[in-house]
C-alpha cells in the first residue's frame, strides 16, 4: 500500500510517501480501505515530537488518526462491520506508528461509526478528532437548552463543530472569530464577537446576564477571559491549556467513542451539522497540508484526499 511516513521526528519535509505492507488486523478490527484522511495540528506535533514524553511511538511512522473509507476485511469475532461497510473513524491506538495517512489501515470497531449519508468522504473523514473532541468537551460541561455559551475559536476545525453541537442542544453560541470570519460564524449559527484586548468586555456586551459555559478551543488568555464572564469555573472546558484543572475547570483530551461519534453522524443526516472542508490535497501532498495547518489561518478543515 501507498503511505505517508516518518522515520524520525520531523516537520513536514520529512514527510515521504512509500511504500509498506498492509497491516494485520487483530481480533476486533476491521481493515479500511480508506477515502480519505482528516489532518488535524496534533499531527504534525506529534511528528515533531512534542507528544513524546507521554506516547508510545514507533518508526517508520504514518501520521493521522481520522479517517473516511470502506471496510475491506474484518477480523476474528467482528459482527459490527462487513467489507463494503462505510465508515468513519477517530483511530488512536495506544502505540502510535500505523494511521491514517495511507491506503489501508486497520482499527478497532471501538474507533468507528457508520459513515454519515449526508457527508461526502472528504467531509466525514474531517468530522472525527476535531467533532468528538467538541462533542466530549461539550457533554463535559453539560451544555443544554437556554444556556448561552462561549466558543472561542469558533471558525475553527473543532470551534465550528462546537458551534453546531450546542446550537443542536438548544443553547445560544457567542463565537469569537476574526472579522474576516464573522459571516461564516454567522452561518454555523452563533453570533460573532472579535477576539483580542478587551474581548471580556464584549461578551458582557452581548450576554449582560453572563455566560452559562464556555469552551476554549485556542488557549493562549481564553481560560481566564472565560472566567470574567463565567459563573461557575466547573462550566468551562479547555482543550488547549493543562493548567484548566487548577482553575476550577476541565481540559479535555479527546477519547475514540463509538457511540459520540455515532451521535455525530445522526447529527450530519438530520442536517443539524455539516463540515467545512477548507482544502482538499492528494495524499502525496501531506507535508503542504502540513504547513497549511501550521499557519493557523484555516476556516474549517484539511483532508487528504487518498483513494
Amino acid at each position: 500500500m501507498k503511505a505517508i511516513v516518518l522515520d524520525e521526528y520531523g516537520g513536514p519535509d520529512a514527510l515521504r510517501l512509500t511504500d509498506l505492507p498492509e497491516p494485520k488486523v487483530a481480533p476486533g478490527e476491521v481493515l479500511i480501505r480508506v477515502k480519505a484522511a482528516g489532518v488535524n495540528p496534533v499531527d504534525w506535533k506529534l511528528g515533531e515530537g512534542n507528544l513524546d514524553g507521554f506516547m508510545e511511538t514507533h518508526f517508520p511512522l504514518i501520521p493521522g488518526w481520522d479517517v473516511a473509507g470502506v471496510v475491506e476485511r474484518v477480523g476474528f469475532d467482528v459482527t459490527e462491520y462487513a467489507p463494503g461497510d462505510e465508515v468513519f473513524g477517530y483511530i488512536r491506538k495506544d502505540a502510535v506508528q500505523l494511521g491514517g495517512y495511507a491506503e489501508l489501515v486497520s482499527a478497532h470497531v471501538r474507533m468507528l461509526a457508520r459513515k454519515p449519508a449526508a457527508l461526502s468522504w472528504e467531509q466525514a473523514a474531517g468530522v472525527p478528532l476535531a467533532g468528538l473532541t467538541a462533542y466530549q468537551a461539550i457533554k463535559r460541561v453539560g451544555v443544554g437548552s437556554g444556556d448561552t455559551v462561549l466558543v472561542h475559536a469558533a471558525a475553527g476545525g473543532v470551534g465550528s463543530f462546537g458551534v453546531q453541537i450546542a446550537v443542536a442542544r438548544g443553547a445560544r453560541v457567542i463565537g469569537t472569530a476574526s472579522e474576516r470570519n464573522h459571516d461564516f460564524v454567522r452561518q454555523l449559527g452563533a453570533e460573532p464577537v472579535t477576539y483580542g484586548a478587551g474581548l471580556a468586555d464584549r461578551v458582557a456586551e452581548l450576554a449582560p446576564g453572563g455566560i452559562d459555559a464556555a469552551l476554549d478551543f485556542v488557549g493562549g488568555d481564553a481560560v481566564e477571559v472565560s472566567l470574567r464572564v463565567l459563573d461557575k469555573p466547573e462550566r468551562l472546558a479547555s482543550i488547549a491549556n493543562p493548567e484548566a484543572g487548577a482553575k476550577g475547570a476541565h481540559y479535555v483530551w479527546v477519547r475514540p467513542n463509538s457511540a459520540d461519534l455515532a451521535d455525530l453522524a445522526d447529527l450530519a443526516d438530520r442536517g443539524e451539522l455539516t463540515v467545512h472542508v477548507d482544502k482538499v490535497l492528494p495524499l502525496e501532498e501531506a507535508a503542504e497540508a502540513w504547513r497549511l495547518s501550521r499557519g493557523g489561518h484555516t476556516r474549517g478543515k484539511l483532508v487528504l484526499s487518498v483513494s
